[in-house]
């Protein structure tokens, strides 16, 4: 459908899960696509797949909870393509559903650097190039727990602070050719919560935490969170700004 086609797309956490799918759907759609994430040999691998698809890719081993990484992720993305049309921010990570009287201050930063910090260094790189263009999409991945606060502390937290930034920056930047919106992904199968990463998690919390869901409701797919990103990264969605789309079968309603 040619979607995307001349567009540059930054993805993070895009070695497997939402941020894999979406650059694959990217790379169809006609983007070129940078792609980072701390593994290396999990981004050729997306890489293989996208450039199949007849995307050129650039892979960045990075970790964006780190902003010097953040600053050099753009740096080379422009450096190779020229301009920055699309930023995806995906890389994230859970935190074990832990309550605020079972998290510790070390785990509550970590979180939160990955999850809420990263974004906001991303954004504002992003941002630097995209104002001289006068365009560019931003779409920031938070969660049903930003929205309802059904996950660990420092989990919702950070995701609640992503559609905080999400609507901030569509503020400031709306009517000026740049846009801003968040994807809400209720429970979707990803590296994040295999069984081996559940059996990890506080069972008491989650436990309670799930009796405020509709657990027998299937769960979204990866391609169905790609696809809310593809389509507020495309013109489909040129006059959507500042908005958070929950997707999730209706788990949370």
């Amino acid at each position: 459908m040619d979607l995307l086609k001349g567009k540059v797309a930054v993805i993070t956490g895009a070695g497997s899960g939402i941020g894999k799918k979406t650059a694959e759907i990217f790379a169809r759609e006609g983007a070129n696509l940078v792609i980072a994430a701390r593994r290396i040999e999990k981004l050729e691998e997306t890489a293989k797949d996208a450039e199949a698809k007849g995307a050129k890719v650039l892979c960045i081993s990075a970790d964006v909870s780190k902003e010097e990484d953040c600053v050099r992720i753009f740096k080379e993305a422009y450096e190779k393509f020229g301009k920055i049309d699309i930023l995806v921010n995906n890389a994230g990570m859970a935190d074990k559903h832990r309550p605020i009287d079972r998290c510790d201050t070390d785990w509550w930063k970590t979180v939160c650097a990955t999850n809420q910090d990263s974004i906001y260094y991303m954004m504002r790189e992003a941002l630097k190039y995209m104002v001289k263009e006068e365009s560019g999409a931003i779409v920031n991945i938070s969660s049903i727990g930003g929205v309802f606060g059904s996950s660990g502390i420092s989990y919702s937290a950070s995701k609640a602070a992503v559609i905080g930034m999400t609507k901030n920056v569509a503020i400031e930047f709306a009517g000026k050719g740049i846009r801003c919106n968040a994807v809400c992904p209720g429970p979707t199968p990803t590296d994040l919560n295999t069984p081996e990463q559940i059996a990890t998690f506080d069972s008491e919390f989650a436990a309670l935490c799930n009796s405020h869901m509709d657990m027998s409701v299937p769960e979204a797919s990866a391609e169905d969170q790609a696809n809310a990103i593809l389509f507020f990264s495309c013109d489909m969605s040129k006059s959507v700004n500042g908005q958070v789309l929950v997707v999730d079968n209706g788990c949370t309603l």
